[in-house]
């Protein structure tokens, strides 16, 4: 054929396929006239597929198995092509009267083990089945062992490093990383000229030496990437079967040295390396930006709440005032007003003047206690008369409501260490919220003083609306207030349940509310009990 004088390869080799395939077709033709009439069409196509079956150990074991050989998979095509031709088409041979019937009885020399339809005596099943058993059989057990004991190449560890780690080697690391050989890019081109012709082998070399920056027609070596472009030009015209042996006919691959495959380890240990620090600077990110956006949400709503504040209590300051204004100007206005309408003026005057004083007190304590500037009067103090003091203070408020009150005591008298003035001003503002939401007809408040493992706990329960259970927290914020369902705006300044959880905490107690929307609220909070503390005994309930 004169292959080395033939600058074009391309028509040869589709003469030579077309060949091929008319080759295939006259040996299926004779099959077909000759031995395959005495069996179905079916039949025969099984007997292909079986055959076809014989690589699939191989391919598999390429795919998913890193210990395969070349030697153990041609081992095993060998032995499992010679099986199936044994007891598939060598039977359909005798079937059709190319050999004597005995055999197939008998076996050949008269070994029954070697029947071929009944190799080793595994009769039962039908010639196919059989066929298919005993070849994949020894094909996959071959290939198994003669991979197990016969050295491989370093060529051979490298392709299977490709191919079962193929995700690994994807991206930056390609096939060139581990490939080491020499070749020639006159070599080359010559090679991809034959089969893609001289203007096309001129654009592809050209175009790569443009992007890679080379000069392809003086270099006297060929980097792996190179020869993988070439390879890749030439499967599109030959497939990639017949590329990778030509390829291989003008490539000298080389196993890799210790000294390169070290080299290797360390370049990839580095490529880790990095991508594990930008995996951490990228998580690390994250959770900066997650943080930036809960605080930023934080100040919006410290925001939204410092509006709310100054809203609230420019609302409390501006109505007491408005009110001992006007009434002032009425007193001021007409000096012969009849005694018993100054006197309700007067009346109403001081009453919004002691409003102006709670709400700038409340201000000032809880600036106080948060600045740690707050002088507290610690000394001996008994929460039975801290709560009687409370009611006393607000009963006028609930007698004006008609709230019914139910006070439960325990006998004895019940010691705490603690500021005698702020724990009445806890005592206050739940008793005062208690009023603000019970119910306006029958309304009822419990306040109960219990003993419990060194603390003493006073619960303070009305049978009003209700809290939410998503507020039941939040009501302990400043500036946070539950809506009057009146009204639908939030009663008072919002800073009364802040301080009152301050004072007692500093006191090394614990508040919380337990509530459910429409069934009342019951707010509790604990304090430490001194060892002055007198032996409970039965409740003393006092109604009023």
């Amino acid at each position: 054929l004169k292959l080395d004088q033939r600058k074009e390869l391309r028509m040869l080799l589709l003469t030579i396929r077309r060949g091929t395939i008319l080759l295939v077709m006259l040996f299926g033709y004779l099959y077909f006239h000759y031995i395959g009439e005495k069996f179905t069409l079916v039949s025969i196509g099984l007997i292909s597929f079986a055959a076809v079956a014989q690589f699939a150990p191989a391919i598999i074991g390429g795919i998913f198995w890193k210990e395969g050989s070349r030697n153990g998979a041609l081992a095993g095509l060998v032995a499992g092509f010679l099986l199936w031709s044994y007891t598939l088409p060598f039977p359909a041979l005798i079937g059709a009267g190319w050999l004597p019937e005995h055999i197939l009885s008998e076996g050949p020399m008269g070994i029954a083990l070697l029947r071929p339809q009944q190799l080793f005596g595994l009769g039962g099943f039908s010639p196919i089945t059989h066929g298919l058993f005993w070849s994949l059989l020894i094909n996959s057990t071959l290939y198994v062992l003669v991979s197990l004991f016969s050295r491989r190449s370093g060529i051979e560890h490298t392709q299977a490093s490709l191919f079962v780690d193929v995700y690994k080697f994807s991206g930056g690391m390609e096939l060139s990383n581990i490939w080491r050989g020499r070749a020639v890019p006159l070599e080359l081109h010559q090679l991809l000229r034959r089969f893609l012709g001289k203007r096309k082998a001129d654009e592809a070399f050209t175009q790569y030496a443009r992007i890679h920056h080379i000069d392809w027609r003086k270099d006297l070596e060929a980097g792996g990437d190179f020869v993988n472009y070439v390879e890749r030009l030439l499967a599109g015209a030959v497939g990639a079967a017949t590329a990778r042996v030509m390829i291989a006919s003008v490539v000298k691959e080389e196993p890799l040295s210790l000294p390169e495959v070290m080299q290797i380890l360390d370049e990839t240990q580095q490529v880790l390396a990095y991508s594990r620090a930008l995996e951490q600077k990228s998580e690390e990110l994250e959770k900066a930006t997650e943080d930036l956006k809960e605080a930023n949400l934080r100040l919006q709503e410290l925001d939204r709440l410092k509006d709310d504040f100054v809203s609230t209590v420019t609302h409390e300051l501006r109505t007491p005032l408005t009110s001992v204004r006007a009434f002032s100007e009425i007193l001021y206005d007409n000096p012969d007003m009849d005694l018993g309408q100054r006197q309700h003026f007067l009346g109403i005057i001081i009453k919004e003047s002691e409003r102006l004083t709670r709400l700038i007190n409340q201000l000032l304590d809880l600036q106080k206690i948060e600045s740690d500037t707050m002088e507290w009067k610690i000394s001996p103090v008994d929460v039975g008369e801290v709560i009687q003091d409370a009611i006393n203070a607000t009963s006028q408020l609930m007698l004006e409501k008609d709230i019914h009150l139910k006070l439960e005591l325990p006998e004895g008298t019940q010691i705490v260490n603690g500021d005698r003035d702020q724990l009445i001003q806890v005592m206050l503002n739940l008793i005062s919220n208690a009023i603000k939401f019970a119910t306006d007809q029958n309304g009822v408040i419990i306040v109960r003083l219990l003993k419990n493992d060194g603390f003493v706990q006073i619960d303070v329960e009305d049978n009003g609306i209700g809290i939410d259970p998503e507020h039941q927290e939040v009501i302990f914020e400043k500036f946070r207030q539950v809506e009057n369902p009146v009204s639908g705006r939030p009663g008072g300044s919002g800073l009364g349940l802040a301080i009152t959880r301050r004072i007692v905490e500093y006191h090394q107690g614990r508040i919380w509310v337990e509530s459910a929307p429409g069934s009342g609220a019951k707010f509790s909070f604990t304090l430490k009990a001194t060892e002055k503390t007198a032996p409970a005994g039965t409740n003393t309930v006092v109604e009023k």
